[in-house]
């Protein structure tokens, strides 16, 4: 039993927003509404045109009528659009995806942008005692 309590405690899970986004493009699809993916169109890799995009962002309706051959793979989007009359291949890698969301009501979610470096958890003060009530009169 403990063998398997150590190996919960340092396996390292993958992340859950590619799992998360295919779930909400099919609800947002189910209650036919129209999915908008949010990008972020200055991440590594990431090739959207250029000119639709504003602020540094990209929305991208990714409803079944607009694209084609829509891929949301553990690691990246990708898809065929046609923006301005001209066809585009869209990739973003899922570091880039900052949201998905309905069109019509705004309903979806918001992915947490994870940091290159993140600072670590503050650590308590180990020469603290432990908290302590204080009568106040």
């Amino acid at each position: 039993m403990s063998d398997e309590k150590d190996r919960a405690t340092t396996m390292t899970m993958s992340s859950s927003v590619p799992y998360v986004l295919r779930a909400i493009n099919e609800w947002i699809l189910d209650n036919n509404c129209t999915p908008y993916l949010i990008v972020d169109a200055h991440a590594s890799n990431t090739s959207v045109p250029m000119d639709y995009v504003k602020d540094g962002q990209i929305v991208l309706n990714i409803g079944p009528m607009a694209i084609r051959d829509l891929v949301i793979a553990d690691e990246h989007v990708a898809f065929s659009g046609r923006f301005g009359g001209v066809p585009h291949e869209i990739f973003a890698p899922m570091e880039a995806v900052l949201g998905i969301v309905a069109k019509e009501n705004g309903e979806g979610m918001w992915f947490p942008r994870e940091e290159a470096n993140p600072e670590p958890p503050p650590q308590p003060n180990k020469k603290a005692g432990p908290p302590a009530l204080k009568v106040v009169k």
